[in-house]
Parts: structure tokens; C-alpha cells; sequence
């Protein structure tokens, strides 16, 4: 599993560091708000999403492990949509980058940050995609225990979310004067995201497909 392992570290890492829903919340939460709100945030955030891959894990996996043709299908579907997410990126990078640095009113509270982060991670449809339909693609069906394979990756993603979105929050909470106030480079941020899910996308596709 260990080859898996970082295979699936590095598709990991190149979902999570591109500004998909839940880096375009943090980035918004930080620039409205500054670097505390942006972290309690990302906290949030990562524990829906944690709870979602387990959902996935616990559920997927008595089923992977009996269908291949499943697994497949499954990876069609889940490189399709991310294909879907990249395109609906570009389309609306103009008005999501303006959205984001809108400034609001008062501060709230850290349990109602926690929680309404807790509600984008569960929610987040790159994460749900990635769970159900990209996990099954690191799995290594000869070693067996393939819940429990689901279960690590599970782990693993969230605590790479955590670090990697809470990394995006700092920075955009130090620099949320010069965001704020240049929408362009928050929509090139956009840019590369939707180039990367597209390209992730194809590939899982092309590889379900034996390309």
C-alpha cells in the first residue's frame, strides 16, 4: 500500500492546494475577517470534511471490494465531474473573485465559525467527488482490507486540508488589504484551479479507461 500511499498523497495535494470551495471560503473568511476567523474556519471545515471521507470509507468499501466494475464506474464518474468543477470554475472566476473580497460586519462567534466551516466540509462537492470517486483509483486490491485502506486515505486528506487550507488563511489574512483590493489575482488563483481539476479530471478518466 505504501505505493499507493504516495500516489495518493500527491493527487491529495494537488486537489487540495488549488482554490476549490473550501480555499475560496477560507480566503473570503480571512480577507472579511483576518487569519483567527480564517484557521477556526479551516478547523471547521476539516472535521466535515473528515467525517464525510469516513462516511464514504465505511460505505464504499464492502462494495469496492466485491465489483471492479464498480470502482471503475465510480472513477468515470467522479473524473467527469471534476472535469464539470473546473469548467463551472472558469466559467464564474470573475464573480466568485469579487465575492471573496467582500468585506463583512462583525465578527462571529468561534463555535459559529467552527460550525459553519464544518458545514462547507461536509458539503464541498470536490471533497465528496474526490472521496467516492478518486480513493477507489489508491486502492491495492491484492493487499485486502480495502475499508481500511479508504479509512487512512480519509485521514490523511484531511489532515493535508487542514494544513494546506489553513496555510492559504494566514497568508490571506496578513495580505487581505492587498487582496482585497486587486480582484485579479484572486481570479488567476481561479485559473490555475480549474486547469488543475480538469487535468486531474482526464486523467482519472484516461486511466479508468486504460488509455
Amino acid at each position: 500500500m505504501s505505493g499507493h500511499l504516495a500516489e495518493f498523497f500527491v493527487a491529495s495535494m494537488l486537489i487540495i492546494i488549488v482554490p476549490g470551495p473550501s480555499v475560496t471560503f477560507t480566503i473570503a473568511r480571512a480577507v472579511a475577517w483576518g487569519r483567527r476567523v480564517a484557521v477556526l474556519s479551516v478547523l471547521g471545515n476539516s472535521l466535515g470534511t473528515l467525517l464525510l471521507a469516513m462516511i464514504i470509507a465505511l460505505g464504499l468499501g464492502p462494495l469496492l471490494s466485491h465489483s471492479r466494475l464498480f470502482s471503475i464506474t465510480l472513477q468515470l464518474a467522479g473524473g467527469c465531474y471534476l472535469v464539470y468543477l473546473g469548467a463551472d470554475t472558469w466559467r464564474h472566476r470573475e464573480a466568485a473573485a469579487m465575492k471573496m473580497t467582500t468585506r463583512e460586519g462583525s465578527e462571529p462567534r468561534a463555535r459559529t465559525i467552527i460550525r459553519q466551516g464544518f458545514t462547507v466540509g461536509v458539503l464541498n462537492p470536490k471533497s465528496l467527488v474526490f472521496f467516492a470517486a478518486v480513493f477507489p483509483h489508491f486502492v491495492d486490491r491484492s493487499a485486502g482490507h480495502i475499508t481500511e485502506q479508504l479509512v487512512v486515505f480519509g485521514l490523511v486528506f484531511s489532515v493535508l486540508a487542514f494544513c494546506s487550507d489553513g496555510t492559504w488563511g494566514i497568508i490571506a489574512g496578513t495580505a487581505r488589504q492587498w487582496l482585497a483590493s486587486e480582484p485579479r489575482r484572486l481570479i488567476r488563483m481561479r485559473i490555475v484551479a480549474a486547469g488543475v481539476m480538469c487535468g486531474l479530471g482526464l486523467l482519472i478518466v484516461s486511466s479508468a479507461l486504460g488509455l
